[in-house]
């Protein structure tokens, strides 16, 4: 008879409950005798072998484990987690910053694999695969037209270097499908998105994630920017969930004179560790601010607490998530891993900005819900502090722990031009879908544009919205002209915006998007003007 896998943790949860509640003495399933049961670490083995060897049904003993561990591991803080073997590799994924693969970045048109860029000296690229060209064939497997997950389409051109992968390409002008063989190499993810100069003195640079390979980018990214003028630099970690921590500080040290505290941690087993700035800062003087909102977390929190508490800078933007966990990463012989733990982080002044998590993670990852209901992201006067996680700068700024960091310029969450049909066709991907057909229509006419702002002039003069209006009708969303008219300048930034990342990646979709920006558009505000 087979178990229910749904069982397996209320099987070890119980077993161990009886355990706990008659102390190290248990009866003997077959005798009825109770025998010395071993010290509490041994415990858990002993209920497997008793459950192994005299449970009714039978069950995998590995399977038993696989379901236990995560069921205890929630029972410590919403960030210990176990990772299966079959998972973590793809977890270490950004935190590594490469994988291996064939090099490209594409979308699903019309359920067929578009190819949108080839990365530069990738193995795709030196093939000969252009932007345009479509997948059809992966190794004899048809792939277009049969709803195949993009998930499963990743997996099958993903794999270990040096590893061959057959194509068949549909590219137009050709009347026959291609064919290519593309050996498989280390492709790197960039943690940057994009770096900028917004003005003749201001630049910009977006971390979407600390990898390993996060600093390097960062400081390339900051040459580049100083190389062109820039005095002033507008770092944002908006939806930067966090990542390696040592990337966080090295960035931070790039900031903050020698000697300044940047993050100190503690835990039970590990005693308070120091992490302070170095000598070798290549930005320690111009005008800093730094973007964060609700969904910045951990590494993100480490350096804008960083920066604030030392008065380096000015944080804009609504109240990061609130993370202050320090994870170490554990790995065992099948491959599975672990991320336990074992200490908090505090800012230089003291402060930790873990929010509570002692009525369950449920309830933790409730508390964004929560901040909305209460109006947090529209009112800055709706956040409560307690006094007694007050704290002071060497600047005389005051500044709080207990949940997240708190900027120093509130900027509500933006609902300009926010209306019913709007909602509609942004929840509907329709703008996304129009955008990708659009560039696929008209990429000849598109690749004459190698700067953004001609690219930009051009589109602005080809009626974009009303033609995607009469697309949207034709997709089950009829016009409402009124709410058109409220909507139209963020619709029709949107979808130029769209169109400029397929053609000019990051570098083009970014300082289109900032148009409609409030936050960014009120920081280069601020620090065009200090």
């Amino acid at each position: 008879m087979k178990y229910n896998k749904a069982y397996l943790p209320l099987i070890i949860g119980v077993a161990v409950a009886v355990g706990i509640l008659i102390g190290f003495y248990m009866p003997h399933p077959k005798t009825g005798l109770y025998t010395n049961f071993p010290p509490s670490n041994d415990k858990l083995s002993r209920v497997l072998d008793i459950i192994e060897s005299d449970y009714v049904d039978t069950v995998n003993r590995n399977e038993l484990i696989e379901e236990a561990i995560p069921v205890m591991l929630r029972k410590l803080d919403p960030h210990s987690v176990y990772i299966p073997a079959t998972d973590l590799a793809l977890a270490n994924e950004p935190l590594q910053g490469n994988f291996d693969g064939i090099g490209v970045s594409f979308n699903m048109l019309t359920d067929t694999v578009l190819i949108m860029s080839a990365i530069s000296g990738g193995p795709s690229e030196k093939a000969g695969i252009f932007p345009g060209d479509k997948i059809i064939y992966v190794n004899d497997s048809l792939i277009a037209g049969r709803g195949i997950p993009d998930e499963d389409i990743v997996k099958m051109l993903k794999g270990p270097r040096g590893t061959k992968v057959n194509l068949k390409i549909e590219r137009k002008g050709t009347d026959t499908l291609l064919p290519f063989t593309i050996t498989r190499d280390k492709i790197p993810i960039y943690s940057i998105d994009v770096s900028y100069m917004m003005s003749d003195e201001v630049g910009y640079i977006k971390i979407n994630n600390f990898a390993i390979t996060t600093h390097d980018e960062f400081k390339k990214g900051l040459r580049e920017l100083k190389g062109q003028g820039m005095k002033k630099l507008i770092l944002d970690l908006r939806g930067n969930s966090g990542g390696v921590m040592d990337a966080a500080t090295m960035i931070a040290d790039e900031f903050l004179p020698d000697g300044k505290l940047i993050v100190f941690t503690m835990g039970k087993s590990t005693p308070r560790q120091d992490i302070k700035a170095t000598s070798q800062g290549d930005f320690e003087q111009g005008e800093l601010v730094v973007l964060i909102d609700e969904w910045s977390a951990s590494a993100s929190e480490i350096l804008a607490g960083a920066v604030q508490d030392n008065d380096r800078g000015t944080i804009i933007g609504r109240r990061s998530f609130g993370k202050g966990l320090v994870q170490e990463p554990v790995t065992f012989r099948d491959g599975s891993g672990m991320r336990l733990t074992i200490a908090r982080y505090y800012t230089p002044t003291g402060r930790s900005i873990q929010k509570p998590y002692d009525e369950g993670v449920d309830k933790y990852y409730e508390d964004l819900g929560n901040r909305i209901m209460h109006g947090e992201l529209e009112e800055a006067d709706s956040i409560r502090h307690s006094d007694s996680l007050r704290y002071t700068t060497p600047g005389g700024k005051t500044v709080y722990g207990g949940g997240g960091i708190m900027p120093d310029i509130f900027v509500p969450i933006d609902t300009v031009g926010l209306t019913d049909y709007f909602l509609a066709i942004r929840n509907s991907g329709l703008l996304y879908r129009y955008a990708l057909k659009y560039t696929e229509d008209n990429r000849e006419t598109l690749r004459r544009f190698n700067d953004l702002a001609s690219l930009d002039r051009w589109l602005s003069d080809q009626n974009l919205l009303t033609k995607f209006v009469a697309y949207a009708g034709k997709n089950g969303i009829p016009p409402r002209t009124d709410q058109i008219a409220i909507s139209e300048k963020v619709i029709s930034v949107q979808l130029k915006a769209y169109i400029a990342r397929n053609m000019l990646d990051n570098k083009g979709f970014y300082p289109i998007w900032q148009q409609i920006d409030r936050t960014l558009l009120d920081a280069l505000n601020y620090i065009g003007s200090i």
